[in-house]
């Protein structure tokens, strides 16, 4: 498994990047942070690793000034994609258009990860699911609704993982005849 490049050669630097392993080029794929962000985070660093569902401004290219959520992340292409930067295909399809990560910044950061928050020492923020969401009530599902409550959404449990312990060892009886 390689480690970091620590060679000046251009071309040991570009071969690195090119073989480099997936679970390194996530360190390659990140971007600078807004500055009213950083602000009112307060975090120090200034550029964090992209991740799904964080806000990302477009800087440079044809596309300057889009804004919109990160819908995927390619590692192996080191490009991300928008949900507001799209063209259409030859059928007439909406696709999303690959883009470099230096070619953005990161206006909003999506904090539902624990772990994410925790390397930036920043407060958890919980993430609300799609179907959580408030749906228009009709004349059928508002009057159970009325009358009965809503019950609380029920906790994941941790897992506790214990080690099995080793049978003990019982010496053989031999026989001798």
């Amino acid at each position: 498994m390689p480690s970091m490049v620590q060679s000046s050669k251009p071309r040991t630097q570009r071969r690195f990047r090119f073989s480099a392993p997936l679970h390194m080029r996530q360190h390659f794929l990140h971007a600078h942070l807004d500055k009213a962000l950083r602000a009112k985070l307060k975090i120090k660093t200034r550029a964090v690793q992209i991740s799904k569902g964080d806000t990302v401004k477009v800087m440079v290219g044809k596309k300057r000034g889009a804004s919109g959520k990160v819908i995927a992340v390619n590692l192996r292409t080191g490009r991300i994609f928008i949900d507001s930067v799209l063209r259409k295909n030859a059928k007439g399809k909406e696709l999303p258009i690959p883009i470099a990560v230096s070619n953005v910044y990161i206006t909003d950061l999506n904090l539902g990860d624990r772990v994410r928050a925790a390397k930036l020492k920043v407060a958890v923020v919980p993430v609300k699911a799609e179907k959580e969401q408030k749906q228009p009530a009709t004349a059928a599902t508002a009057a159970p609704a009325a009358t009965a409550p809503k019950p609380e959404p029920v906790q994941a449990q941790q897992l506790v993982v214990q080690k099995p312990q080793p049978a003990a060892v019982q010496p053989q009886q031999t026989t001798n005849k």
